[in-house]
C-alpha cells in the first residue's frame, strides 16, 4: 500500500473527504461544495455540468436534482456518474466514479423542506432541461405553483436525490513544477477493500 501522510493520511477515503471539504468551506469564496457532474447519454456521448453536493454520507455521495432532467434521465438510463471537486483555493481535487441509486425517500423529503419556499417552489415549476419561452412564462409558473401548494409545497415526485456509491475515489494535491500528488483508491465491488495506489502525476 502506498504510504500516505499529511492531507492523504487515514484509513476512510469518505473520511477524507469530508475533511477536505470542511476545509474548502472555509476558504474556498463561493459553493466550495460544487461538482463538475459528468453523465453519458444514450449513444454514450458524454455531458458535464456543475451541481452541488449536499451531502458526504459513510459510504457515498449525495446531490439532488429534478429526475427529468437531461442528467436525471442519463443517470437513470446508466446507472453511473462521475464527478470532481476541484478547489482552486486549496489547489486540490477530488474524483468520482461510481454507481447512482436514487434518494427519494425520508432524506429527501428533509432536504427538501429544509429549502426556501421559492426554491420549493421553483423545482415545482421548472420543467428542466425541456425548451422555455421565456423568463416570463417562468415566473408565471412559479406565481401558479404558489397559488396551487401555499407556503408548504410537498416534495413534486419528479424531483429528488441521488447517491453516488464510488467505485473510484482520486485525491489530488498541487505540487510544485507541476509534480502533483495523487492516490488512487479503487475497488471492483461496493463490498470489496479499496485498492490505494500513488499515481504519477
Amino acid at each position: 500500500m502506498a504510504q500516505r501522510t499529511g492531507i492523504f493520511a487515514g484509513d476512510d477515503p469518505f473520511e477524507i473527504s469530508q475533511r477536505w471539504l470542511a476545509e474548502a468551506t472555509t476558504q474556498e469564496p463561493n459553493d466550495p461544495n460544487a461538482i463538475a457532474l459528468s453523465t453519458v447519454d444514450a449513444t454514450g456521448t458524454p455531458n458535464v455540468r456543475m451541481v452541488l453536493l449536499k451531502e458526504i454520507e459513510a459510504d457515498a455521495f449525495v446531490f439532488y436534482t429534478n429526475y427529468d432532467s437531461q442528467k436525471g434521465q442519463e443517470i437513470i438510463q446508466s446507472g453511473k456518474a462521475a464527478f470532481v471537486l476541484h478547489w482552486k483555493s486549496l489547489r486540490r481535487q477530488i474524483r468520482v466514479r461510481g454507481t447512482v441509486t436514487k434518494e427519494d425517500g425520508a432524506q429527501a423529503d428533509a432536504y427538501y423542506a429544509s429549502r426556501s419556499l421559492q426554491s420549493r417552489l421553483g423545482a415545482w415549476s421548472s420543467a428542466q432541461s425541456q425548451p422555455l419561452s421565456g423568463r416570463t412564462a417562468l415566473m408565471a409558473e412559479v406565481a401558479k405553483q404558489g397559488a396551487r401548494h401555499g407556503i408548504n409545497p410537498p416534495r413534486p415526485p419528479f424531483w429528488g436525490g441521488f447517491r453516488i456509491v464510488p467505485q473510484q475515489i482520486e485525491f489530488w494535491a498541487d505540487g510544485d513544477f507541476r509534480l502533483h500528488d495523487r492516490f488512487d483508491w479503487s475497488r471492483r465491488d461496493v463490498h470489496d477493500v479499496w485498492k490505494i495506489q500513488r499515481l504519477s502525476p
